[in-house]
């Protein structure tokens, strides 16, 4: 693939993110003093048009069809389709689990789905139950007949999640691979990196054992897939340390609390590293990298207003709102 191909694609990327909401709208959000409050800033941003109902009943929806509609015009005029799907490949394996799951116990979870911009989900439902392409590529249906294969062994469903998230680290690695930019292959990798790290602490604290976690981890990260399995044996503290010595550990070291990494901050230090990882396409005016902050600024957009809404809704204070909000693209 070419960088040049994105040369007159990137000025459309930059008109799309003067779309995002603004640091100041969000914490005007957040000292909103009621849901209705909130609901009056929501209506008049661009997600306002796609509420149907009462609001904290469509703002789901309205969230789900504006990313939706972004996902469709990337697609249209991305140069190279696949860039867009390395990062809706989320949805596409969330969709795999859900529908995997719905077939094996003759439920409907259609309700689950959500669009990653490339297969319906009649596409998916008829690979699942056929086996056959339905216009997926080969390694998804590969990954669709081993879950089979393991649920007629086990008839567990655990061990569904655990084969497709691994495929689809997998994935990843293999598609930044044939895409050949060395900053996207860098952020796959740094990806794939935390959210080896989240199962390993979740497996100490689970006490999950060095064979179920062997089974889960991805061998596609810079950090050694080994030594991360010595950490399953020990305690958080002893994999706290170690962390420390990675490439890592400075970012680590905001986290820790009595020589302890905090689960609950891990999963939004991972949101805010690679929000800051793409705060570098902004200097570029080539390559995809662009596109893919603005996917990503979209998702902590969606996730930030999605965290607001629902903890007014609660009853959460200002201050425990925002200790779980991540970090905004620009800021």
């Amino acid at each position: 693939m070419k960088q040049s191909s994105y040369h007159e694609l990137n000025p459309l990327v930059r008109l799309k993110e003067l779309e995002l909401l603004t640091p100041d709208l969000l914490e005007r959000m957040l000292k909103a003093e009621d849901l209705a409050d909130v609901e009056t800033l929501f209506r008049g941003t661009i997600y306002g048009e796609y509420l149907t109902e009462e609001f904290s009943e469509s703002f789901e929806e309205a969230l789900g069809h504006a990313q939706e509609d972004l996902l469709k015009e990337l697609v249209e005029i991305v140069p190279d389709p696949k860039v867009v799907w390395i990062y809706t490949m989320r949805f596409t394996f969330h969709n795999l689990k859900a529908l995997i799951k719905a077939e094996l116990l003759d439920q409907n979870f259609d309700e689950l789905f959500i669009y990653d911009g490339f297969y319906s989900l009649e596409q998916i439902k008829t690979a699942i139950r056929t086996g056959q392409a339905s216009g997926l590529p080969s390694f998804l249906l590969e990954s669709i007949q081993e879950v089979r294969e393991h649920f007629e062994e086990s008839n567990s469903l655990q061990g569904i999640d655990i084969i497709l998230d691994r495929k689809y680290l997998y994935s990843q690695r293999k598609i930044a691979d044939s895409i050949d930019e060395s900053e996207l292959t860098k952020e796959v990798v740094s990806f794939i990196d935390f959210t080896n790290i989240l199962m390993v602490a979740r497996g100490i604290k689970q006490k999950r054992s060095r064979n179920f976690m062997s089974t889960a981890l991805s061998s596609h990260g810079s950090i050694l897939k080994e030594e991360l399995l010595d950490c399953v044996e020990g305690d958080l503290e002893q994999f706290t340390n170690y962390l420390k010595m990675t490439s890592y550990g400075e970012m680590m070291e905001t986290i820790i609390q009595n020589n302890v990494i905090n689960l609950s901050q891990l999963e939004r230090l991972c949101d805010d590293y690679l929000t800051s990882f793409y705060e570098t396409a902004q200097t570029q005016a080539f390559g995809p990298l662009p596109v893919l902050a603005l996917l990503n600024a979209k998702a902590i957009e969606i996730k930030n207003l999605r965290l607001i809404i629902t903890g007014k809704r609660v009853g959460l204070s200002e201050e425990q709102i925002k200790e779980r909000m991540r970090e905004t693209y620009g800021t």
